[in-house]
């Protein structure tokens, strides 16, 4: 469903958007979290550490294309809201042409280079096939990934944070009875696990574009629509890749911890992979709350409506904080439960590990709440140069842990790379946001805060 979210209460209507996006983006945490939890349980703890340490090359490749389909939405949502319906279709058109072009040159590069990436990590020798034949199957998939980013982002920029969830949580549940499938009924061990989540998100993609070939009349193309100037290509680009490689930027120092983890050895890397399977679904909220601010503040940056802009982002902060201190104390406090689905009880080194990495989390979430709320609210106004700087940060802090930390605190240090990763990045688009807001308020137009 198209929704207008120009207006209303922000504050509803920042909930009743993000809500299907938190239940969206967990559904889409199942596909690695069911992979991570049933080879963790019939393959082993070795089998888990094969998986888990492909996590941030995945990352580095799956990253670039989710951020870059999130910076041409931003586009979209901006015509959207400026109730310019024809901009809206060259957008959807660049998008899908730009994105494509982009998924040949990363399949080709993602598949030759794998293999060298896992070796200069210092992958461990008994894990590196294993973790070969799981991301070389995923990298071959990389298009629809692309696809299914593509589709669900020019969704949500319409407004639409529903069907996506709805498509999402038929491709999990997939998901799931092909792991079983593959895994135990035909013995295919990690690369099993692969295929079903490469199948499941074909899937996912397929239901996206026929719902809005089927749904979205304003998407319906003429042949006008792809007469494509240099300016639409150059705009999209412009929000595109910046937002693409701050996702790799933050992935080259994911790679820098996995590299100084598979120093530690398979019990480190099991907990880890764990650990941060369970953190990455606490996150989904926060970042869904980020995601709903960068459609909320495109479309109504493209309808001028700068001061309903600053009321909504305040009322966001808010609610996004407040989340993120429940959900941090539960990790802290119920954690070591969630832990023992993934590996048992025989494993009580690797239970202890993964809850350090929980605590030290946990307490910092409310941080990571805040970035995604001025990283991509900086984004939806059009802003790169501040969410790429504290990409770099990010990059600067996990390096330092990885490096440094690591080897004087062990697993200790390296969990306490991602809560310094997120103060480091706050910096930046702290100050960012507070010129920006300077700027709002001076530009701010005389709309009533119940509009």
């Amino acid at each position: 469903m198209i929704r207008d979210l120009t207006k209303g209460s922000p504050a509803k209507i920042i909930l009743v958007f993000t809500l299907p996006l938190i239940i969206g983006n967990i559904f889409q945490q199942f596909y690695s979290l069911a992979d991570t939890l049933i080879v963790g349980r019939t393959l082993g703890v070795n089998a888990l550490a094969t998986v888990g340490c492909t996590g941030s090359i995945m990352f580095l490749i799956l990253g670039f294309s989710q951020g870059l389909t999130a910076g041409f939405s931003i586009i979209t949502a901006t015509c959207f809201g400026a109730g310019d319906r024809q901009g809206v279709r060259h957008s959807y058109v660049a998008s899908i042409i730009l994105s494509l072009l982009m998924t040949m040159v990363i399949t080709i590069l993602s598949v030759i280079f794998a293999r060298p990436i896992l070796e200069i990590m210092h992958t461990p020798p008994e894990i590196i096939e294993g973790a070969y034949n799981y991301i070389i199957i995923i990298f071959g998939g990389i298009v629809v990934s692309m696809l299914f980013n593509l589709f669900s982002n020019v969704m949500r920029a319409l407004g639409d944070s529903r069907t996506p969830l709805m498509f999402l949580a038929i491709a999990s549940i997939i998901n799931i009875i092909l792991d079983f499938v593959f895994i135990l009924r035909f013995n295919m061990g990690v690369a099993g696990a692969a295929w079903a989540t490469t199948i499941s998100q074909a899937i996912a993609a397929i239901l996206c574009f026929i719902f809005i070939m089927k749904k979205m009349p304003i998407l319906k193309l003429h042949r006008s629509d792809w007469n494509l100037t240099k300016k639409i290509i150059w705009d999209h680009l412009r929000m595109g890749l910046p937002m693409a490689f701050q996702n790799s930027i933050i992935a080259i120092g994911a790679i820098t911890i996995q590299f100084a983890l598979n120093n530690l050895g398979e019990i480190s890397v099991a907990a880890y992979t764990a650990a941060q399977k369970i953190d990455i679904l606490a996150i989904q909220p926060m970042m869904s709350f980020g995601i709903t601010m960068a459609t909320f503040v495109a479309q109504n940056y493209g309808a001028g409506k700068i001061e309903r802009i600053r009321i909504g982002i305040k009322q966001c902060c808010i609610i996004s904080v407040g989340f993120s201190i429940v959900v941090g104390l539960f990790n802290i406090f119920a954690g070591h439960f969630m832990i023992l689905l993934f590996v048992g009880d025989k494993h009580p080194k690797v239970v202890s590990l993964a809850q350090t990495y929980l605590n030290i989390n946990g307490s910092m979430y409310f941080v990571l709440a805040l970035l995604f709320i001025y990283r991509f609210s900086l984004q939806g106004l059009g802003q790169t140069l501040a969410p790429t700087l504290a990409g770099v940060m990010e990059l600067i802090m996990r390096t330092f842990a990885a490096i440094i930390l690591s080897k004087y605190l062990g697993f200790t240090g390296i969990a306490m790379a991602s809560p310094l990763a997120w103060v480091g990045s706050c910096v930046p688009l702290g100050i960012a946001y507070y010129i920006t807001h300077k700027k709002m308020y001076g530009l701010k137009n005389p709309i009533s805060e119940q509009q």
